[in-house]
């Protein structure tokens, strides 16, 4: 029987077998229930008009312990949803509708429960102890049912942690609900904001990215902000993501989570190796340097190794592991901003969807209300559909827009942010545009959506042999130099003095000492 239809099966059963006096044969203790409360808050509920509103964001049917009661307030929220009079009479009228007069006590039960309460004014703080008491139940359930399943040997661990994750992060979401606050304090904390903006000598009040144009346009990136850069293959998006990574550990010291779904964390840090060492991927991954080029390498790669970078390469990942190891990596490393390639590798197993697009549409709202509980931003890159091909070669044809992102429109809806990756020269093959200007190694980092700022397009500079972004202006190698010339540029910029002719393959090239590499022991590794 197939993992999936097992425990959906077993979720489909009753959780506990109870007797009618509300004894647990399973634990053989009564569950956490206050009766006395669960009517009080009824009573309080029918007596005066404007109470429903105190404790509808609060409580649910599922709150109430008594089956009754849950009868009666699914009777009061029909009438609260339609906009009609809450009390006795209209209570009983709704039961009488429905067919469940009789199952919640009659007129004798809802009469009782409007004398036991003078007013409603205690109403918000019972309703609270209520629903912590179903909470209570909730977990004692979900305990009972995933150790019952953990003795079931033909399940896999795995994938019952995953399915243990799902349920517990459905009871959580209960809890993550704020109070309502007057605006005064919040004044003060974006004025303190403001200021510590100003003191700084750029200006920003975010994270900086290490692209200049980009960091005015957005004051860096804000925290609680959920940013989308979208592009089709081969345009850049993880070359980008791992620029802009480096910069930030690298340059600012910022500490970054790295989750890559599509790569392992072995050819991340090639690319990262070739990023910063201004060496070619098939080098890299051949071998083939000449001394200069190792010496180049043990140069430049120490700067890596104490870079705050923490990746995690888990296959499949799904949405509630990715809330458990983000919140560690925050509690733990201090890490300011998330980055995850890709969004559509991403999954959220443990609940059921009738389409992937409504699979892609929680996972994209549940990252927005990820950024926003753990207060820093998120990247999340994504892939567009096949529509920027199929338009036409005019300026403007190929350009991405927002309605190519691919699978969900909720991505472009719960984004603060939306970016697209656009190489021109990638649908050339002169490396010139119409008017004829060399347009070879342009890259346009274009926002199509800023929620709280000015759309626009930042240009960029793709070195396509390093896989790495920079900065347009930045004084960087000759793109279209002869690969020799290259070669010599590079070594003069880190002091090397002259090219050496590479040695053959027995000759002693000097290599890395093994005990200078970071442990890779844990899942999420440092740099």
């Amino acid at each position: 029987m197939p993992m999936e239809f097992e425990l959906s099966r077993r979720r489909a059963q009753p959780r506990r077998p109870v007797h009618e006096g509300g004894v647990d044969e399973t634990l053989g203790k009564l569950p956490p229930q206050d009766l006395e409360l669960e009517a009080a808050v009824l009573g309080a509920l029918m007596l005066e008009k404007d109470a429903y509103s105190q404790v509808s964001d609060i409580l649910s049917s599922n709150s109430f312990y008594d089956s009754a009661n849950r009868l009666i307030y699914d009777a009061i929220v029909a009438l609260g949803a339609a906009q009609r009079p809450i009390d006795m009479l209209t209570v009983a009228e709704q039961l009488r509708t429905t067919g469940t007069l009789e199952q919640a006590g009659g007129l004798p039960r809802i009469s009782e429960l409007t004398g036991r309460v003078s007013s409603a004014a205690n109403i918000e703080f019972h309703a609270r102890i209520v629903q912590q008491k179903y909470l209570a139940r909730e977990l004692i359930s979900f305990s009972t049912q995933i150790e019952e399943l953990a003795f079931d040997e033909s399940i896999d661990v795995f994938d019952l942690m995953q399915e243990a994750e799902g349920q517990l992060f459905e009871i959580s979401k209960n809890t993550l609900k704020r109070d309502v606050v007057q605006i005064d304090p919040v004044i003060n904390e974006a004025i303190a904001k403001i200021q510590e903006a100003a003191n700084r000598e750029d200006g920003l009040s975010g994270l900086q990215t290490g692209y200049h144009d980009l960091d005015r346009l957005t004051s860096g990136w804000q925290n609680s902000d959920l940013i989308i850069i979208a592009a089709r293959p081969a345009m850049g998006k993880t070359a980008m993501v791992l620029s802009m990574a480096k910069n930030m550990a690298v340059d600012y010291n910022t500490p970054v989570g790295l989750f890559s779904l599509e790569m392992s964390r072995l050819q991340l840090v090639n690319r990262l190796i070739s990023n910063v060492c201004s060496l070619e991927g098939e080098k890299i991954k051949n071998g083939r340097l000449t001394n200069l080029e190792w010496d180049n390498l043990m140069a430049r790669v120490k700067s890596l190794f104490s870079a705050p970078i923490y990746v995690d390469d888990t296959p499949s990942l799904s949405i509630f592991e990715l809330r458990t190891k983000a919140r560690r990596l925050v509690r733990e490393h201090n890490v300011k901003i998330i980055i995850i390639d890709y969004l559509q590798l991403m999954n959220a197993t443990g609940m059921k969807f009738g389409s992937r697009e409504q699979e892609v549409s929680t996972i994209s709202r549940s990252l927005k209300q990820l950024a926003k509980e753990l207060d820093i931003p998120i990247i999340a890159l994504s892939q567009l559909n096949r529509s920027v091909e199929q338009r036409g070669d005019d300026k403007n044809g190929k350009r991405p827009q927002l309605s190519d992102l691919r699978e969900s429109g909720a991505i472009e809806q719960d984004a603060d942010i939306v970016c697209f990756i656009h190489r021109p020269e990638y649908y050339t093959r002169s490396g010139e545009d119409a008017e004829g200007n060399d347009i070879r190694g342009k890259a346009e980092f274009i926002i199509a959506k800023h929620r709280s700022g000015a759309v626009d397009t930042v240009e960029l500079r793709f070195v396509k042999q390093y896989a790495r972004f920079e900065n347009w202006d930045d004084n960087n190698i000759d793109l279209h130099a002869e690969p020799a010339r290259r070669a010599s540029r590079m070594n003069d910029d880190v002091g090397m003095g002259e090219d050496i002719a590479s040695p053959a393959f027995g000759d002693n090239v000097p290599l890395p000492d093994a005990d200078i590499l970071p442990d890779r022991g844990d899942d999420t590794v440092p740099f």
